[in-house]
């Protein structure tokens, strides 16, 4: 087996040997349920050390290639087989809530009517193959109100699609990227998935660390990804200062910055971005499926020409495009008076919902981080003792573990309170006792 690996090995490098299972596995040397040789056998029969034979392991167990099986050591995966990602961990529930704020999903109630932009986006919609993918009309738009001055910019089926079109064409197996800790596990399961190595940088109040970003760079970086507004699960706006800090900490390196605006036009903070200071590689993705309604299935993306040339180019070998009648309908929900006041009324709203929810948790002696968005990320003293107390009362809540990249002292839950359209003393009293289910006190909790 291992004399098989061998003549596939091109580099001395923990990326180099990770290549080359995947060769021996894909050309059928290796098959599902195998077991590799100890590390240490490996590294001396290969003369490579333990760390990067191990390192190479950890590379193909986050893709999903390898997997551990206690005394069985390490053992080829069953490619074929679905595997359990970090979101449905997060969503997976084993019963139905009367009450349920785990999705991170908008409030139907307060998405903007699309009977008239659907009637007027019909009117004149193009009927070609050959009409231009993005309409100009359209691209006009999003260019009058992007944060920086784009160099180049696509429409794309919604943020994850973007992201996952990104991941495929700027990134290659084996890469190291930085995401923000906690981070929003869709991300992280397509980061794993293609055999990206993950680093973490923790979040403060005003967005991500630069200094523990600095330390993370001095290693080499493909990508940092980060969400400038309403982070997710946090709601942690990146505050300018912040953004000029890090703008500053990756001009000194060569990273591709992107940007993942999810809320867009329900954030009550102003639309920033590194592109104001590195245009020349910094992808941004604003999405429209929380703000106008998920069926758009719509987001834009900008970036350096070369970078979305590449996604275009990956396009045009499937999808193509994205539909542009559902472009028109975008376009008529973003310069329609009444639409853009539906939009602005849903805005206010959450953040109302979210004050209220935070206030009582703070009266409570608990305190959470971010000012933004549809989610609390709720710090607990016994993660599982929260999510069962809540269950019995018909309150379903996302556990926080799938979100963690870093080792955590503390547990967390995600809790929705954008879908807390009644009761929402009631409800956040409820989740602050679950908070506090296995040893807290009246203290404050951070």
């Amino acid at each position: 087996m291992i004399s098989e690996i061998e003549q596939r090995l091109d580099e001395p490098t923990a990326k180099g040997l990770a290549a080359a299972v995947s060769r021996t596995i894909r050309e059928g040397v290796l098959r599902p349920g195998d077991r590799l040789p100890p590390i240490r056998d490996v590294g001396r029969e290969l003369m490579l050390s333990p760390t990067t034979v191990s390192s190479a392991w950890s590379l193909l167990t986050r893709a999903g290639t390898l997997r551990t099986e206690g005394r069985r050591g390490t053992v080829v995966a069953d490619g074929s087989a679905p595997r359990e990602g970090r979101y449905k961990q997060a969503l997976e529930h084993q019963t139905v809530f009367a009450l349920d704020l785990s999705t991170g999903v908008p409030d139907p109630a307060l998405l903007p009517s699309l009977d008239r932009a659907l009637s007027a986006g019909a009117v004149g919609a193009p009927r070609s193959y050959l009409d231009e993918p993005v309409l100009p009309d359209l691209a006009a738009v999003l260019a009058g109100t992007w944060p920086y001055d784009a160099p180049a910019m696509t429409v794309v089926d919604g943020a994850m699609d973007g992201l996952e079109l990104l991941i495929r064409t700027a990134l290659r197996y084996g890469d190291r990227v930085v995401v923000e800790h906690p981070c929003f596990p869709p991300l992280l399961d397509q980061l794993e998935h293609a055999g990206i190595e993950v680093v973490g940088v923790p979040l403060d109040a005003d967005g991500m660390d630069p200094a523990l970003l600095a330390a993370a760079l001095e290693q080499p970086v493909r990508a940092v990804f980060l969400q400038p507004r309403a982070q997710n699960p946090t709601g942690i706006s990146t505050s300018p200062a912040r953004l000029r800090e890090l703008a500053e900490v990756l001009a000194r390196h060569d990273a591709l910055v992107v940007e993942d605006d999810s809320t867009s036009s329900i954030s009550v903070a102003e639309a920033v971005s590194l592109g104001t200071w590195l245009p020349e590689r910094t992808v941004h993705l604003r999405s429209y499926s929380k703000s106008h309604g998920p069926d758009l299935r719509l987001a834009a993306m900008s970036g350096p020409a070369d970078v979305i040339g590449a996604v275009r180019h990956l396009r045009q070998l499937g999808q193509g495009w994205s539909s542009r009648l559902l472009q028109r309908v975008l376009l008529v929900l973003l310069t329609d008076p009444a639409s853009q006041a539906e939009v602005s009324r849903a805005r206010e709203e959450y953040a109302a919902r979210r004050t209220a929810f935070v206030a009582v948790l703070e009266d409570e002696g608990i305190e959470v981080r971010g000012s933004d968005g549809l989610n609390v990320w709720v710090p607990v003293h016994d993660e599982a003792a929260a999510l069962m107390r809540l269950a019995a009362q018909g309150i379903g809540v996302a556990p926080g573990a799938p979100f963690q990249v870093l080792p955590s002292a503390g547990g967390h839950i995600r809790v929705t309170a954008g879908l807390l359209g009644e009761d929402v003393a009631g409800v956040a009293a409820q989740v602050a006792a679950a908070a506090r289910t296995g040893g807290w006190g009246s203290g404050a909790v951070r």
